[in-house]
């Protein structure tokens, strides 16, 4: 994509997050932000590492679970709660990373997965997370002692900002060196290590990185929506950025959100139909895969704008970046 079909897509995003709370429900546009992001974060280590995680609803969940007693009991301010909430997820992800990334491919989803069961049958038997009851009642405090976050309105602009903020973090790490060293690696590994690069270090920053953009993206929902509970750290939950990025388009920045956003949106109007909702995200599912292969932004971008992607497991050995020097990593 050139930089100025970057800045309108940009710009064109921005404006919308800015009139969503007047055009639905500023609840509904918080929970859109939280999975935009949360499935954005997930891209990092699917689109531009080609690794499929099945175990992200652990730094989800997690930072949930923090978040929501830092502010409930240990009556931390709320800024402090999150902060605290994403720095103990990206100690979750070095642990969990540290371990998945030594193997790619089926074996790597697997271990992410075995590894969030874990964290999920130890939020399902901690007193401290409330079990089966979640955590209900986390206050949303006031920002910085002073502005009142129970406003829905001041909640969303709060919400924003941090999505901003995260979005913003993807962008400079995937337009840096160490975004060219990802990809990379996604598109011919060992072309990476033949030139001296440390892979398994590189492969851990980013699963950090990935670990962290989560955390902060479910604790901002466990604000919002004053509540954790085992749906944010149950296996399934880790099926919503796969999906998300899916539909919008791996391996793509704005795809990811897209998606996330289509997945709410989803499940919000068709709330009042039960399990009907999980059946149109399927039929939805198969459409994409079947005739919209890069996802619906994924399509955008290769019919409209300037630079195509790839579906995912395509061979990029033809057309690997170029790799910064090692001292640049």
């Amino acid at each position: 994509m050139s930089l100025q079909s970057k800045r309108y897509a940009i710009i064109a995003l921005v404006l919308l997050g800015i009139i969503a709370p007047f055009v639905i429900h500023p609840l509904i546009a918080m929970k859109i932000l939280c999975f935009a992001l949360f499935a954005a974060a997930f891209n990092l280590m699917a689109g531009y590492l080609g690794l499929i995680s099945f175990g992200h609803a652990a730094f989800f969940g997690m930072a949930a679970y923090v978040a929501g007693y830092s502010v409930k009991v240990w009556q931390l301010p709320t800024e402090v709660g999150i902060l605290l909430a994403t720095a103990f997820t990206a100690l979750l992800g070095l642990a969990m990373g540290s371990l998945a990334v030594r193997r790619k491919g089926v074996y790597f989803a697997m271990i992410t997965l075995a590894l969030s069961q874990l964290v999920y049958f130890y939020a399902h038997q901690s007193p401290w997370t409330g079990g089966e009851d979640g955590m209900a009642g986390v206050p949303r405090g006031k920002l910085f002692g002073i502005i009142d976050l129970t406003n829905n309105l001041t909640m969303y602009a709060f919400v924003f900002v941090i999505a901003i903020i995260g979005f913003t973090i993807i962008w400079r790490a995937v337009n840096s060196p160490f975004g060219s060293l990802m990809l990379a690696i996604r598109d011919n590994e060992q072309r990476v290590i033949s030139l001296g690069y440390n892979v398994y270090n590189i492969k851990l920053m980013a699963f950090v990185l990935s670990a962290t953009l989560s955390g902060l993206a479910g604790a901002t929902k466990a604000i919002v929506f004053q509540f954790a509970s085992e749906t944010d750290v149950i296996w399934g939950t880790s099926g919503i950025p796969v999906l998300a990025a899916l539909i919008g388009g791996i391996g793509t920045l704005i795809g990811p959100a897209i998606g996330g956003a289509i997945m709410v949106a989803l499940e919000t109007v068709l709330a009042g139909f039960g399990e009907w909702v999980y059946f149109v995200q399927g039929v939805i599912f198969v459409i994409v895969v079947l005739f919209f292969r890069r996802g619906i932004f994924g399509e955008i971008q290769a019919r409209w704008l300037d630079k195509p992607i790839q579906p995912l497991g395509h061979d990029h050995s033809d057309t690997a970046p170029h790799l910064p020097h090692p001292g640049q990593e």
